[in-house]
């Protein structure tokens, strides 16, 4: 199959993206074959990633939000193909793609399918390949818990409005994380371990993570005895955060762990995370804050 050969992958929601369908046609004029196929039900996205590279599509495309993209991110990752991946951020949040520097606007997004493929890192955790972050604490919790409704009508700032209605909700978890020359046992409020840097609608755990060096950024905000103080203190700045930048980690909760996986929920008493480096061709600017290495 040709190389200017690309499969969509679109979101059953935005099937009737008036912006998407010109996107689509818009690349067509340019010499593409750009196919399209809609999801319909969960593993919808997973088996036609499968069903992309049997044909030979030489791209793939992952349209709508962060769900979408991890769904397609595992299965290519899994598949270790060469093919190469481009967003099309059509999400609430769009953590990676914003975070990535991905234009939010459907032919700008399409666009870097014409740019060079790089080689990007993913994360492991047992059989499951996340291309985001893992989240802990109280941040998965209101990542879980905003409805799909509350984020139709507000859009990322749904997030917000969850945690300010459920503060009193606000607890923090005992856990210890161990790696190289790394260890840290105690309470805490928020946990990120990041290919990317940020997650639930913004919220930004891992600042410096780079996609591409093979290490995965933790992130840990310490649960003090004066929540209230501490938040005011969080917005001021950065300096509550524990942080660290390992090849892989380990953590076990006294209570068990609660994780919420690029938006898949998790949950058990310990758990390994580990960076598998170079695993995925991913279209991205050249300027990307999430690539560490130039072209």
């Amino acid at each position: 199959m040709a190389e200017r050969t690309a499969l969509l992958i679109l979101h059953g929601k935005q099937a009737a993206n008036d912006e998407v369908r010109a996107a689509v046609g818009e690349l067509r004029e340019r010499g593409w074959q750009l196919d399209v196929r809609v999801t319909w039900e969960g593993g919808d996205a997973k088996r036609m990633v499968g069903e992309a590279l049997a044909a030979g599509y030489r791209h793939i495309v992952a349209g709508g939000g962060d769900g979408t993209l991890r769904d397609v991110a595992e299965a290519m990752g899994l598949a270790r193909t060469d093919t190469g991946l481009a967003l099309l951020p059509l999400g609430t949040a769009n953590d990676f793609a914003r975070a990535a520097g991905v234009p939010l606007e459907p032919a700008a997004a399409l666009a870097l399918l014409e740019q060079p493929a790089r080689l990007i890192d993913l994360g492991r955790v047992g059989d499951q390949l996340f291309l985001n972050m893992a989240t802990g604490g109280f941040g998965s919790q209101v990542t879980a818990n905003t409805s799909e409704d509350l984020k139709k009508v507000l859009g990322a700032a749904a997030y917000l409005f969850t945690g300010l209605s459920r503060f009193s909700e606000l607890q923090s978890a005992s856990v210890t994380l161990q790696g190289p020359d790394f260890h840290w046992q105690g309470d805490l409020l928020a946990l990120g371990i990041g290919n990317g840097r940020q997650a639930g609608g913004g919220h930004v755990l891992c600042p410096d993570a780079k996609a591409d060096d093979g290490l995965l950024d933790i992130g840990i905000l310490p649960a003090p005895q004066e929540v209230v103080g501490a938040l005011r203190d969080l917005l001021a700045g950065d300096e509550l955060f524990v942080r660290a930048r390992l090849p892989w980690v380990e953590i076990k909760g006294s209570q068990g762990l609660d994780i919420n996986l690029d938006g898949e929920p998790l949950r058990a008493e310990s758990l390994r995370f580990e960076a598998v480096p170079q695993a995925l061709r991913v279209h991205l600017p050249v300027d990307s804050a999430l690539l560490s290495r130039p072209d």
